[in-house]
């Protein structure tokens, strides 16, 4: 899901050099929306690692 975010965010930095203005923005929000959802489930998993490894 990080990939897919980096790509977007290549593709609107991309775009926006090259003055396709609403490419760019349609990227780009397409891009925060997968790193948010990449980090809300990062934070997901390690508190549940954490809460799961600290019983024996």
């Amino acid at each position: 899901m990080l990939y897919w975010a980096l790509v977007f965010l290549v593709v609107a930095l991309v775009a926006g050099l090259l003055g396709f203005g609403g490419v760019a923005a349609t990227s780009m929000g397409i891009a925060q929306i997968l790193f948010f959802v990449f980090l809300v489930l990062f934070l997901v998993m390690l508190v549940a690692n954490l809460l799961r490894s600290g019983r024996p």
